[in-house]
């Protein structure tokens, strides 16, 4: 088994929301993201997908959007993004699409991975949080990624986290994210969320024991990177 890992591909087959409208690069992405999903990754493999899947509002809605992932290749792994609106009910997304594995706020095993995640929120400033929904909201998320660190099987040789939002940026190297991530001794942890037209500085590298990978479909040219798994996933 092997890992990769792809976000935020923002699909539309019923919502009319095309992504070429924030550049050409976006036009037909999931033609991309497909051709080099199958042509890479196998029904044995691990796909880890943080977020951002679909613009649908809701659930019937995000149907065709959901099946398409489904149907592609791999052990499919899903955290909410800011803009999953149609995730309302955990139970009824499980139910409705059973050829994906949803996370929320839990964890579970896949071959050698224990996983986690949760959608996290945009980081404190120098100063703190200027409006105090934004802080509240932050607090939750991380009071919810306490529960799916304590959740992960502890006799995985891997353990991995998915999160929305991004845990650090280069000018901002820890976060309460990157302190929980390094006190449950995660080994590879993958978010997305920002995009290639905002100007961001994402972090990507290794940090105290935590491999960072940035995965937002258009940073890695709309196709799901391999991830090699730990020493000790493989020993």
């Amino acid at each position: 088994m092997r890992c990769f890992a792809i976000s935020d591909l923002h699909l539309s087959f019923t919502s009319n929301k095309p992504m070429d409208r924030f550049g050409d690069h976006w036009l037909k992405h999931w033609e991309k993201v497909e051709r080099s999903w199958r042509e890479r990754i196998t029904e044995e493999d691990l796909v880890l997908v943080p977020g951002d899947h679909s613009w649908a509002l809701k659930l019937e809605h995000a149907g065709p959007d959901l099946e398409f992932i489904q149907n592609l290749p791999g052990h499919k792994v899903l955290v909410r993004g800011n803009h999953d609106y149609w995730w309302q009910s955990l139970g009824k997304v499980r139910k409705r699409f059973p050829g994906l594995n949803f996370l929320q706020n839990d964890a579970m095993r896949i071959g050698p991975a224990a996983l986690c995640g949760t959608r996290g929120w945009d980081l404190p400033g120098a100063n703190g949080f200027d409006d105090a929904e934004d802080e509240k909201i932050y607090r939750r998320e991380l009071e919810r990624f306490k529960l799916a660190l304590e959740s992960l099987d502890k006799s995985a040789p891997v353990r991995v986290a998915l999160l929305h939002y991004p845990p650090l940026f280069p000018y901002r190297r820890e976060s309460e994210f990157t302190q929980l991530l390094e006190a449950y001794k995660i080994d590879i942890c993958v978010y997305g969320h920002l995009h290639r037209n905002g100007g961001h500085r994402p972090f990507r590298g290794q940090q105290n024991g935590v491999h960072y990978y940035l995965v937002s479909c258009d940073m890695i040219d709309f196709e799901p990177i391999e991830i090699p798994w730990p020493e000790s996933a493989t020993s």
